[in-house]
């Protein structure tokens, strides 16, 4: 993903609510949203060229999703393994705490630079790995937005994205998985003095600057909303996306997990 607005807020009805884009280039081969064939307990899209994800989530009760990290001569390890096989090993590792505190401290220097969020109903954690280091922490209960610096940076797209789910989350009469989707449209660009420095030159910031990003190469290839709920189900409903932004499809899946409880309000 490149960005991702999400509310936690556990020990509720709804402990998460996510709304995120992937952008990628368009000639790079994905699977759709479905269940995985290899592992039927993963619901999620995938990459078919190195085989991991961007966001999926296991029946056992676990979600995950990554972001690349972006900055100023923090080149990628052209030799490093594929991020996205960091979602597939957070949905199935034994011990999720255990695992990201391994990554933390040994294993994420192999990789290229990355934030990723894993969820296991109860606690939600963030691991970036960037630049200035690599850290792992608790993401603390609230609204939140993650793109391609770390958590909550105020880069222009994911302040907007971050008050539009604080708005459409206010309005009890707005159905989260039908309205939502206004929020990862936008295609509007920052203005240049709000834009980030990430390297990449003045051009192609403005480009990336936007929540939804057109492009006839690299742009936006699908737009994903959760909603985890504490019965028992994870609702993933996702928007796919060719070149120029024209609609290639839709799917919404439901994915049975353990209950949570509802006994610990925020």
């Amino acid at each position: 993903m490149c960005l991702i607005a999400f509310d936690w807020r556990p020990g509720s009805a709804t402990p998460l609510r996510l709304a995120a884009n992937r952008d990628e280039r368009h000639d790079r081969p994905a699977a759709p949203l479905a269940r995985w064939r290899d592992c039927a307990e993963i619901l999620g899209g995938r990459d078919l060229e190195a085989g991991g994800s961007w966001l999926a989530a296991h029946a056992a009760g676990r979600v995950a999703a990554i972001t690349n990290v972006r900055a100023p001569g923090f080149k990628a390890n052209a030799s490093g393994p594929s991020r996205g096989h960091l979602v597939h090993q957070a949905l199935i590792c034994a011990d999720l705490g255990a695992w990201l505190k391994w990554l933390a401290n040994q294993a994420a220097q192999a990789y290229a630079g990355f934030n990723l969020l894993a969820c296991d109903g109860e606690t939600l954690w963030h691991l970036h790995h960037g630049p200035y280091g690599t850290r792992l922490s608790q993401v603390a209960p609230g609204l939140h937005g993650l793109s391609n610096a770390s958590l909550d940076s105020p880069w222009p797209k994911l302040v907007q994205a971050r008050q539009r789910l604080a708005g459409l989350l206010d309005d009890p009469g707005r159905p989260f998985l039908s309205d939502a989707w206004e929020l990862l449209g936008d295609t509007r660009q920052a203005d240049d003095e709000n834009l980030p420095d990430t390297g990449v030159g003045l051009a192609l910031e403005r480009q990336l600057s936007a929540a939804f990003i057109l492009g006839q190469n690299y742009g936006t290839r699908a737009s994903t909303l959760l909603e985890w709920r504490a019965h028992g189900e994870i609702v993933i409903v996702e928007r796919r996306f060719e070149p120029g932004g024209v609609t290639a499809g839709q799917q919404r899946c439901h994915l049975s997990v353990p209950p949570q409880s509802t006994t610990r309000r925020v």
